[in-house]
């Protein structure tokens, strides 16, 4: 009985104050598994680029699926990556030209991108299961003022919501203008320097991304939300002394 309930106890505690771990276990699961193993069969395996995408799907597949059928909702994330690894396999039939076959690669990138601005225009940013472990830090008096801020219970609701959907926006453009950029490299550019010059593109891409959806949300957003954390004990503390 004492073990059981001290189990129930650790339970609630957890769920009262998540770990960083927990905050990152949904990207982890649906984004960082399906392509770390995309590349670990791939390169260590030496699978082909065909079976490589066939197997990585596994997971997101399931992800999806799980979601539909247990927790009555679409996961957003599981679902692109999955979207995104049908597109790949499809593109992998795609051979002969090498500039072709340079091209088809910012497939991923335009994918990902409609994907994250779809999101956006549903009211539903894709981009904020990744941002939001960076702004929470396993903090549950964050947590809490993150769901205030969320649910439009605290003052500075609607402007959270809209850097939300910047922080979405600026990445969505960001990897359709890298995609743009690939494509045109790939038919104008030598190609044995676009086989390098793509890698340098998506990083500067990402590189740049950061810093601008840094500075036009993600810096407001932790303000708003440790205005939210300090409002939120300024309320309790009336009534901790009524209870008194």
């Amino acid at each position: 009985m004492t073990k059981n309930t001290g189990a129930q106890g650790r339970s609630e505690q957890r769920k009262r104050n998540p770990s960083v771990l927990d905050n990152f276990k949904p990207l982890l699961v649906d984004v960082a598994v399906p392509l770390g193993s995309y590349y670990l069969l791939k390169e260590a395996f030496g699978m082909s680029v065909f079976a490589a995408l066939a197997w990585s799907s596994v997971v997101p597949a399931l992800r999806t699926v799980w979601s539909l059928v247990r927790e009555r909702r679409t996961n957003g994330l599981a679902g692109l990556i999955l979207v995104v690894n049908v597109v790949s396999l499809l593109l992998s039939f795609v051979s002969g030209d090498p500039r072709l076959m340079l091209a088809k690669d910012s497939g991923i990138s335009s994918t990902v991108a409609i994907g994250i601005l779809v999101s956006v225009r549903l009211g539903k940013p894709m981009m904020t299961a990744g941002m939001k472990p960076f702004l929470i830090k396993g903090d549950a008096a964050k947590e809490a003022a993150w769901e205030r801020l969320m649910t439009g219970r605290a003052t500075a609701s609607a402007a959270f919501r809209r850097k939300e959907s910047v922080f979405s926006v600026v990445w969505g453009v960001a990897l359709f203008a890298e995609c743009v950029a690939r494509v045109v490299g790939a038919y104008t550019v030598p190609v044995d320097t676009m086989v390098w010059l793509g890698t340098v593109v998506m990083i500067g891409t990402v590189a740049v991304a950061m810093v601008v959806s840094g500075g036009l949300a993600v810096a407001p957003m932790e303000g708003m939300l440790a205005a939210e954390v300090e409002a939120g004990a300024d309320r309790a503390q009336p009534e901790v002394a009524v209870a008194a």
